[in-house]
């Protein structure tokens, strides 16, 4: 049953691409639709957690909702060049990488050999597996393959990988509570959307309907600190990571990405690489 707990954010993390691609709309509508959610979730964690807040926090929560903007946005930008099946597993270890260097450089984490022994395999795996779920099958090239831009793709996971590292490392630069971050957050968040979305004319329907990927968004996250005294983090920090097999199969099967045989397989290893890797950086935790 405790495991089950643990499972939610992976769940629902896993879902936002399937969730916000089924509903429609534009990055910008996307983004901001999904931030008023969180918004929701905010404002009820006010009264669930009964935080407490002072100027660091606010500071701290506001300007780390403005990064997540940055990644969150930029990667719908990517799911829209390159495809969900290919964004999500890439992004995802790119960001478990980036915060990684971030916590040998920042926080002088991996600072015995046994950590850095093990930090080094999962580093190696991750890009082994970012490597393998980033290919494609050049030998079977056809219509779809017109679709994609490739560098458009890369350069909004690049953006986006660096705001969702920003987003994590500022609330641990800032050493402030976690669950008190989370109503700034928010608001740092819509802040961040509608800067983007600026004469962009996001409001209306699409943008309405991406509210429920918000509260998807928020649930996970509300499970996710529900799930840490019961299991631990490095196992909730894990689980977690495992959302990528729903979001990336899940755009495949439900969605309609097309896959050859070859790049199933690549998917497939390049995924299962990906949480090997978060697994053992959630084992060093």
């Amino acid at each position: 049953m405790v495991i089950l707990l643990a499972l939610i954010p992976a769940i629902c993390w896993g879902s936002i691409g399937l969730v916000s691609g089924k509903l429609g709309g534009n990055s910008y509508q996307q983004t901001l639709g999904m931030t008023v959610g969180a918004l929701l979730f905010g404002i009820f964690s006010l009264f669930y957690f009964h935080p407490h807040y002072s100027l660091m926090i606010w500071g701290v929560g506001i300007a780390s909702g403005l990064f997540w903007a940055v990644g969150q946005f930029q990667q719908f930008q990517s799911m829209k060049a390159i495809g969900i099946s290919v964004t999500v597993p890439v992004s995802t270890g790119a960001q478990l990488v980036f915060q990684s260097l971030a916590g040998v450089i920042l926080f002088n984490e991996w600072n015995t050999t046994k950590t850095l022994s093990m930090g080094t395999i999962a580093m190696i795996i991750l890009i082994l597996g970012i490597v393998m779920t980033s290919l494609r099958d050049n030998a079977k090239r056809d219509t779809r393959a017109r679709t994609y831009n490739t560098g458009a793709g890369v350069r909004a996971i690049i953006f986006s990988t660096l705001g969702y590292t920003l987003y994590t490392v500022i609330v641990e630069l800032g050493n402030v509570n976690s669950k008190s971050v989370l109503l700034p957050q928010s608001i740092g968040m819509v802040i961040g959307a509608l800067l983007f979305a600026a004469g962009k004319h996001p409001f209306g329907k699409p943008m309405a309907k991406n509210i429920i990927t918000g509260l998807v968004w928020g649930v996970g996250n509300f499970f996710m600190f529900m799930s840490i005294p019961a299991v631990g983090l490095a196992i909730s920090y894990s689980l977690a990571q495992s959302g990528i097999i729903i979001s990336t199969f899940g755009s495949i099967f439900l969605l309609g990405e097309h896959k050859t045989r070859k790049e199933m397989v690549y998917v497939t290893v390049g995924s299962v690489l990906v949480i090997a890797g978060s697994a053992i950086l959630g084992i060093m935790k």
